[in-house]
């Protein structure tokens, strides 16, 4: 008889665990406590007008294959991908500089804004594109068991990368603030400054320059549905609308959950929620981290999501749009250093209508704009309606159009929201920052070290925020489950 898995949440990592799990010949049911799957990539629809309510951008296409391939799968089996061109947009105060979808043509633009500078790009990419090697094919496929995970031949050549930053080396090689923003910019990702993030992590932007940014049509959600029918398919049970209220044990080991009032047994629990919502779940003597651990840990911004239906096309505009027309620093200050509402946010304003029709009614725009800010700021709607109009003030001017007048739905998102739906930390958005003291097996622990036959996945625990590393993490919490149940 087959042994069997809970999996609490179905977001990207749940989902990956749980498929490799099913193939490896386990017993595997999700439950998940809203009535869709997709933990924070859910999606919803209104008056004709498609939003995914989180992952926007679709990068390292690599990753998506790979795990496909997994199960003897492609991603064309189930979505369409569109590379954009242009990649994104950046608005700065005086002018905008367009990332194009190859290098030569990114490399053509550093040029028109600062001449000669594209000779160190082609170098910086070049370095950026060996480090994701390293990266994607030695060091994030490891568990984050033990410190000497990280210490491999090529790793031991770069060891320096790890404690120079982000930000240093961009700023030794590139002088004009537009470009060095743009080339910080691919590291928020990983939910942290770039003055605090390894240089190592610049194989974010061979991601960014050297794969590109892609478009799977019918939104982001196509590839949790995709995920959700190659589970089913493998033969997992997923229960919507189903809460856990307690992961029980016995003597120490996990032997199920409680949801709705019944016990559920399982020979193991995997929980994608929330780490620390996921161990609150326990008796205190059972949790691995104390809630001084998780106060002290930096972790990725919040955010405040507006989701916009307008009733016209939108001008001047690409797919992705960054809006950097304030001061960068000064932002990230406010998220990492004195966590407090910002006064001049930047933002970012995503219209997936623009490359895809079926985002949008006819002659319609579906609009997405997302402003980072602290985890755990007050949050009310008075607050988000100031700073919709900021925002609003802001993109009307720098696109040279109005366009308040041409809603025709609005939705907000914010830290309450966060808490509410995903049981997020302090209602962070991304999980955990990968700074150097958060990187790896410094990470809170795929498997519990207190409870027997507990695990743990998602963008709090091994490798990391992000959708990509999402997929891995899945993959990885699977092996040790295998390795420790078989």
């Amino acid at each position: 008889m087959s042994k069997k898995i809970i999996v609490i949440g179905s977001g990207f990592s749940s989902l990956s665990a749980s498929c490799y799990l099913a193939k490896a010949g386990f017993e595997v049911a999700i439950y998940e406590k809203n009535s869709t799957v997709g933990g924070r990539a859910r999606q919803f629809k209104e008056s004709g007008f498609t939003f995914d309510m989180g992952p926007s951008w679709y990068w390292m296409p690599d990753i998506f294959d790979k795990f496909f391939s997994d199960f003897d799968k492609k991603t064309s089996d189930y979505y369409q991908l569109d590379k954009l061109d242009p990649a994104y947009k950046i608005f700065f105060t005086d002018e905008q500089l367009t990332i194009g979808d190859s290098l030569d043509k990114i490399c053509m633009e550093f040029e028109r804004i600062e001449p000669g500078s594209s000779v160190h790009l082609k170098e910086f990419i070049s370095k950026a594109e060996t480090n994701y090697d390293i990266a994607i094919n030695k060091v994030v496929l490891r568990p984050g068991l033990s410190p000497l995970e990280l210490v491999t031949p090529e790793t031991i050549m770069r060891v320096d990368q790890f404690f120079k930053t982000i930000s240093g080396e961009v700023r030794k090689k590139f002088k004009n603030p537009k470009l060095v923003s743009t080339l910080e910019f691919p590291v928020l990702f990983l939910g942290a400054k770039p003055s605090q993030t390894p240089s190592f992590y610049s194989f974010m932007n061979y991601a960014d320059f050297g794969l590109g940014t892609w478009h799977p049509k019918g939104g982001m959600y196509e590839i949790i549905r995709a995920m959700h029918n190659l589970a089913k398919e493998l033969g997992v049970e997923i229960h919507t609308d189903s809460p856990v209220e307690k992961i029980t044990t016995i003597n120490g080991v996990s032997n199920g959950i409680v949801v709705n009032g019944n016990q559920i047994a399982a020979d193991a629990v995997l929980s994608g929620a929330d780490y620390h919502h996921s161990e609150s779940l326990l008796a205190p003597n059972e949790r691995q981290y104390s809630e001084t651990y998780w106060k002290d840990k930096v972790f990725a911004p919040s955010s405040l999501l507006f989701y916009i239906g307008f009733n016209k096309k939108i001008n001047n505009v690409v797919h992705h749009n960054l809006f950097f027309d304030t001061d960068f620093e000064k932002h990230a200050r406010e998220i990492y250093d004195n966590p407090s509402w910002p006064q001049d946010p930047l933002f970012y304003a995503n219209f997936p209508s623009v490359s895809d029709k079926s985002m949008a009614p006819e002659g319609c725009e579906t609009g997405f704009f997302l402003i980072p800010i602290a985890p755990g700021l007050k949050d009310n709607e008075e607050l988000r309606d100031q700073y919709f109009d900021i925002v609003m003030d802001r993109f009307e001017r720098i696109t040279r159009q109005s366009v308040r007048g041409n809603m025709l739905f609005k939705r907000s998102f914010c830290v309450n929201d966060f808490l509410g739906e995903y049981n997020s930390y302090k209602g962070n958005a991304y999980g955990m920052a990968n700074t150097l003291t958060q990187t790896a097996f410094l990470r809170p622990k795929l498997r519990s070290s207190k409870v027997k036959n507990l695990f743990f996945t998602g963008q709090l625990t091994v490798p990391g925020p992000g959708v990509p590393p999402a997929l891995i993490s899945g993959k990885l919490v699977s092996d040790l489950i295998m390795k420790n149940l078989k």
